[in-house]
């Protein structure tokens, strides 16, 4: 089985993901990003980097318009599906 790839919307956050630097800020996730540098490092996971507007999980964290959620949604492979009142909803 080949690596799980893990899409991420922030390059801070991916640089972080290999670093082994702490700072007085960071240190109480230090225990989470040594997992997460284990598993880079053994080659279990992999952190790609996509753009915002590309980031299918962006209905699951914050609240967007209408055509964004329904982008999301149809990047998850989720269907509109129609309402007991006739029109369509999410």
């Amino acid at each position: 089985m080949g690596p799980i790839c893990i899409h991420c919307d922030s390059q801070a956050a991916i640089g972080r993901a290999g670093s082994v630097m702490y700072n007085g800020k960071s240190r109480h996730i230090r225990r989470r990003h040594n997992t997460v540098r284990q598993l880079l490092s053994s080659g279990i996971i992999t952190i790609d980097y996509v753009k915002s507007s590309d980031n299918v999980s962006d209905p699951l964290t914050k609240g967007l318009v209408r055509e964004a959620v329904e982008r999301s949604s149809k990047g998850m492979g989720l269907r509109l599906r129609t309402s007991q009142h006739g029109g369509n909803s999410i």
